[in-house]
């Protein structure tokens, strides 16, 4: 019997044999020619490997994906709304999914005097 790595192979005909179970006294039956084979009691195997060793396109992106926290992140854009407050015509808003994703997202609405409102869109 020959072993390569934790493959163990038939002497007589080269064939792939059962598993190993570790055991010198375990005998690997060949299915293919029928030959009775002697296991040698199998050494664990360690393999290693670098990422360089398998490249990977979804590797290469996540790569350069860059981590921000959530409270960096602006959110916020201008538009041309009348706050009922003040009478401002410039107010900041906000869309967010809140519902189902088939139904509109909800747009909330902030103006400099402090005023929020909020509509369904």
């Amino acid at each position: 019997m020959a072993a390569i790595g934790s493959l163990v192979f038939c002497t007589d005909c080269g064939n792939l044999l059962p598993v190993s179970k570790g055991n010198e006294k375990n005998i690997l039956h060949c299915e293919c020619c029928g030959a009775d084979n002697q296991d040698t009691a199998a050494k664990t195997t360690v393999t290693e490997s670098k990422p360089s060793d398998f490249p990977s396109l979804l590797r290469q992106k996540l790569s350069i994906v860059q981590s921000v926290k959530r409270h960096d992140v602006q959110t916020e854009a201008v538009i041309n709304e009348t706050c009922e407050k003040c009478g401002r015509t410039e107010v900041r808003y906000t869309a967010v999914q809140l519902r189902s994703a088939d139904e509109g997202s909800t747009i909330f609405f902030t103006c400099e005097c402090g005023h929020k409102w909020n509509t369904n869109n």
